[in-house]
């Protein structure tokens, strides 16, 4: 594995602990070179509530990238609305160990501006 994926991981893990200490329900995102992908996982963390991604039909345009911060806003957005619609009103944010920068920004500022408070 390289160390900048080790580094990203162990920060992760850190982020994951505290989160499950307490035990709130956890907006998890994932990065693909093709893809970004949002799940929020249960306050004990077995259990997946709701989750968007670039893969759902008609979140983002046919021939749109996948990967920019335009889709990130979308997904952001979408998993904003299923949480409320669950019932999920705040939720701690595991960015899996990426900078809160660029993507991850944007998916975030996205789903606080959909209503998700974190």
């Amino acid at each position: 594995m390289h160390k900048k994926n080790e580094t990203r991981i162990k920060r992760a893990t850190k982020t994951r602990k505290k989160l499950r200490e307490l035990a709130v329900p956890a907006l998890s995102i994932h990065k693909t070179g093709q893809h970004l992908y949002a799940q929020i996982f249960s306050g004990d963390g077995t259990t997946t509530l709701v989750s968007a991604s670039t893969l759902d039909k008609g979140l983002v345009e046919d021939g749109a990238s996948r990967t920019n911060q335009d889709a990130a806003k979308a997904v952001g957005a979408a998993i904003a609305k299923k949480a409320q619609e669950a019932g999920i009103e705040a939720v701690g944010f595991d960015r899996s160990g990426y900078v809160y920068h660029g993507k991850v920004k944007a998916l975030a500022e996205a789903a606080r501006e959909a209503g998700l408070k974190f």
